[in-house]
């Protein structure tokens, strides 16, 4: 099986073998997959975090050998503190990172991967909140105002898991790709009164389909990507919008990721 990385700021994931499909997911520097197959210019893939597949276009993969591929599983990532920055080829070409960003094996502001190596000399994403409740809602926070994209997962367009799984994938928690995924993981919750910090909320349509999620913090509010990156009012009904003076989505799940 093949296996590759992303090394562009940021890789469309599209639903099929066209670039008229739609855009279903994004890649960002650093992060890998394994080839599923290939059909006439595009590869399906499958990504290593979230086993999340797609179409990728063929002029935008960069190969891995089984063994780096492996190797690079097992170390730590580290990710760039900033909301842009950019790091050097060997012979000098600047890539534009953003945040979100995977740097796996950064050691002495070198980056090695299969045979690429990048220089970077920004600073890394050290969180200093007093827990990892309070550092996933910090997180997601430096995303307000992004505006709304379907299938986006970087500061320039996101969409609502979009939003949630790299929140916590920058604090060590892999989640899902959609929102109806991850609101299979974790424990249920039954009342939003016992909701915390950094827990998920989930809500669904009319014929009962889990279509949109956001953390919730602060007792009765949520960050969530919905037009853009926002902050809502939520309760047993769903969430208020100030802006419309109306419930836009109805609650159906509450889901405790993070452990006490």
């Amino acid at each position: 099986m093949e296996h590759g990385f992303c090394h562009l700021s940021a890789i469309p994931v599209r639903s099929q073998a066209s670039h008229r499909s739609e855009m279903i997911n994004q890649l960002l520097f650093g992060e890998t997959y394994e080839v599923v197959d290939a059909v006439k210019g595009w590869k399906l893939i499958r990504g290593t975090m979230d086993k999340y597949e797609g179409y990728i276009d063929e002029n935008q993969f960069t190969g891995l050998y089984a063994e780096e591929y492996l190797k690079i599983k097992s170390l730590p990532s580290r990710f760039p503190a900033e909301f842009t920055s950019y790091i050097k080829s060997e012979s000098g070409e600047q890539f534009l990172l953003l945040l979100g960003s995977t740097l796996t094996g950064l050691e002495n502001q070198l980056i090695s991967i299969g045979n690429y190596k990048f220089h970077y000399t920004g600073n890394t994403l050290i969180q200093k909140e007093p827990t990892i409740r309070d550092s996933v809602v910090k997180t997601a926070f430096r995303y307000l105002h992004v505006p709304y994209l379907w299938g986006g997962r970087s500061p320039l367009g996101i969409d609502c898991s979009g939003l949630v799984q790299v929140a916590f994938m920058m604090n060590g928690i892999k989640l899902e790709r959609d929102s109806s995924e991850q609101s299979q993981q974790g424990e249920t919750l039954n009342l939003i009164s016992e909701a915390r910090d950094g827990d998920l909320i989930f809500f669904d349509n009319e014929d009962g389909n889990i279509i949109h999620v956001g953390i919730f913090f602060c007792q009765d509010q949520i960050i969530h990507a919905s037009g853009s990156v926002r902050i809502d009012k939520v309760d047993h009904n769903g969430i208020f919008n100030a802006d419309q003076k109306k419930y836009t989505h109805n609650l159906r799940l509450i889901k405790r990721i993070i452990s006490e």
